[in-house]
């Protein structure tokens, strides 16, 4: 028997309520994106790093506002702001472990951190201690959320910038790092002019050393990057990816037809990594109520939500679900199978995936977890 939230527009029925005690898996969240307002106040503060205004919640609003441009490219310059304070152990340990508190205290009990270690040497930190600095940052949040009553697991994606050339060093990285908590190898970026096929070599060598790669595609540009990082880097999700829904026409007679590359990318079960919001800031989508992720839900595609940027976006990851149950029409058995989808492709062994997957349809049977936002007894 599947486990959901009760229906939303049922007697009673509160549907945050309901989506925040649904337990959650986060596949695309940046650590850089998920600043707290305050914390970036004070880190500002130490490091003499100049903001558009030192007021935590007039802050919190100029990143929203900032982001929601229409293109990707504006939406990156905010990030001028989070990564120009976390150039020190010290604040990269903050703020790993603030994420997870507040990840944690939003009910996700499986989530994927994913940040660029090359964008935190500017005061010397070596790669590695970049790295270390991070781990132990969610090491002591997860500790902490454990002890409030909250289990939650995060794990780390390295991220690569697709514009600069360093991607060799971040694979070697990621793989130094593989027994240590970094799960996969990701690119990020400026999506249009820089194809994955520029980092080529570092994806042929973490083919070789069998270790997961998920590439941000199909977001500001369109299918040449979605097939790119299929076919080219060898991508096992699509980072966002919606820009697939161009390969799918629907004729005259309201059958949707799918183009070759839509084919491969449903046929071949690839997961998309969709933020709503998100995409609706950068002009990926037309709004929630128009996401393509709906008709991509409906035609068959793994799709997956997550928050992309929580500063940026002002959200999480129970908003952005339950924004698509009153903009776009979903049902709590649409945000459970989007949640099992994303516990099925999240970059574990199976049965780490098998038990989480019973953790999310069966949480009353599975042993040591507390629901999410409860105590134990």
């Amino acid at each position: 028997m599947t486990a959901h939230p009760p229906a939303p527009g049922t007697p009673g029925a509160d549907v945050g309520a309901a989506v925040r005690a649904l337990p959650k898996v986060l596949l695309h969240d940046h650590l850089d994106g998920g600043v707290r307002p305050a914390t970036v106040v004070e880190l500002a503060a130490r490091s003499g790093h100049a903001l558009p205004t030192t007021d935590p919640e007039a802050l919190g609003r100029w990143f929203v506002e900032s982001a929601s441009s229409g293109s990707l490219e504006r939406y990156l310059e905010t990030f001028e702001h989070t990564v120009g304070v976390l150039q020190t152990a010290e604040a990269l340990h903050r703020v790993a472990r603030e994420a997870v508190l507040d990840l944690a205290a939003d009910g996700v009990v499986h989530a994927e951190e994913r940040y660029a270690p090359e964008q935190h040497q500017r005061a010397g930190l070596s790669l590695q201690q970049v790295v270390d600095a991070v781990r132990a940052g969610i090491a002591d949040g997860t500790a902490e959320a454990r002890d409030a009553g909250h289990d939650i697991r995060v794990t780390q994606v390295l991220s690569a910038m697709r514009q600069a050339d360093r991607a060799d060093e971040v694979a070697a990285l990621a793989l130094a790092n593989r027994d240590a908590g970094v799960v996969a190898f990701d690119i990020a970026g400026p999506e249009a002019g820089f194809p994955p096929s520029r980092h080529a070599s570092a994806f042929r060598t973490l083919r070789d050393a069998s270790f997961p790669v998920t590439v941000h595609a199909g977001e500001a540009a369109g299918l040449d990057s979605v097939a790119d990082a299929l076919h080219a880097a060898g991508a096992l999700r699509l980072g966002h990816g919606v820009r697939i829904a161009d390969d799918v026409q629907v004729g005259p007679d309201g059958e949707a037809r799918l183009g070759l590359l839509a084919h491969w990318v449903r046929d071949r079960r690839v997961p998309l990594e969709i933020c709503p919001s998100s995409n609706v800031q950068t002009g990926a989508a037309p709004s929630v109520a128009d996401h393509p992720a709906t008709a991509l839900l409906r035609l068959g595609f793994e799709v997956t939500v997550s928050t992309d940027n929580r500063l940026q976006s002002g959200t999480t990851l129970s908003r952005e679900l339950e924004l698509l149950v009153r903009e776009a029409g979903w049902t709590p058995d649409d945000l459970v199978a989007v949640t099992v989808t994303a516990a099925r492709h999240a970059f574990l062994h199976e049965d780490e995936r098998r038990a989480l997957v019973d953790r999310i349809t069966r949480p009353a049977a599975t042993p040591g977890t507390a629901r999410p936002g409860r105590h134990r007894a």
